[in-house]
């Protein structure tokens, strides 16, 4: 596997490693997001992954990371540092997203949103706006127009409602979501009765959610949604018009070609102002 890229999304429940080169990304992984984690237990999981895909970490340009976890963010400097051997680029930090960011304190958006929803800007640029809706610990919903970012909404997600049911409610069996109806049925066990209860709750959330940010955003609108659970949403209902399971690690890699591709340009003499292809 020729990759350039080693990718990391890290994120409160999961991180997500990717390779990739100048088009696609070609290989993901997921690993526990544990409090466990140091520098060299990450890093020698990497170099595993790194064996298993057949990429020579001697070959690649650069990691991109994107994170929520400000404690795992030394640790993945330290086992990139050691272990890996190339710069370990930050999204908004290190490799700015570029779209305008409208919030009232853009400082505050977290990254990952920017980075899935500047990735929607630019694998669907025919749509005057998105809704982009990410199924993690948290289910964020963030509108785009044009090359604005407009903000969002922010709700448990999926895994957190029912880690808050079960821990809230001492009598309730534990339960997975994992449903295979069209549409709801009246539980006549319990267990039934959470899973369908959460499940298709989350599916009249996502329905109508969507429906609401997109009646106040330009026309035409498209929903794209990532995340472990937006792949089940997809079955039950047609609320998404694409389901993009690596569309975080895809905004990384596009943000790495783009973005440093243009500093590298601005840099060259007589190229001042010179504007990358998307």
């Amino acid at each position: 596997m020729q990759a350039k890229l080693l990718l990391f999304d890290v994120g409160n429940t999961s991180i997500k490693v990717g390779m990739a080169d100048e088009s696609h990304v070609l290989a993901a992984y997921t690993l526990p997001a544990t409090g466990a984690h140091t520098a060299d237990s990450l890093g020698l999981t990497l170099a595993s992954l790194l064996d298993h895909a057949g990429v020579d970490a001697g070959a690649l340009c650069a990691c991109v990371g994107c994170s929520v976890v400000p404690s795992m963010d030394p640790v993945l400097a330290g086992a990139v540092a050691r272990y890996v051997g190339c710069p370990l680029l930050r999204a908004v930090d290190d490799l700015p997203v570029p779209l305008e960011n409208r919030y009232e304190r853009p400082a505050e958006v977290g990254a990952d949103r920017l980075v899935a929803a500047y990735a929607a800007r630019r694998a669907f640029p025919e749509a005057a706006s998105l809704v982009v809706a990410d199924f993690g610990t948290a289910l964020t919903l963030d509108c785009v127009s044009g090359e604005a970012y407009l903000g969002g909404l922010i709700f448990p997600g999926p895994g957190t409602a029912l880690a808050a049911l079960s821990s809230h409610a001492a009598k309730l069996p534990p339960v997975n979501m994992d449903v295979t109806a069209r549409e709801p049925a009246p539980g006549r066990d319990t267990v039934t009765s959470i899973r369908h209860g959460l499940f298709f709750g989350y599916v009249s959330i996502s329905e109508g959610l969507c429906a609401r940010l997109g009646r106040q955003l330009p026309a035409p609108v498209k929903t794209v949604a990532t995340g472990g659970f937006a792949q089940a949403i997809a079955r039950a209902s047609s609320v998404f018009d694409a389901v993009a399971p690596e569309l975080l690690l895809e905004g990384l890699r596009r943000l790495y070609f783009e973005v440093a591709d243009q500093a590298q340009d601005a840099s060259k003499p007589g190229t001042a102002g010179k504007k990358e292809k998307p």
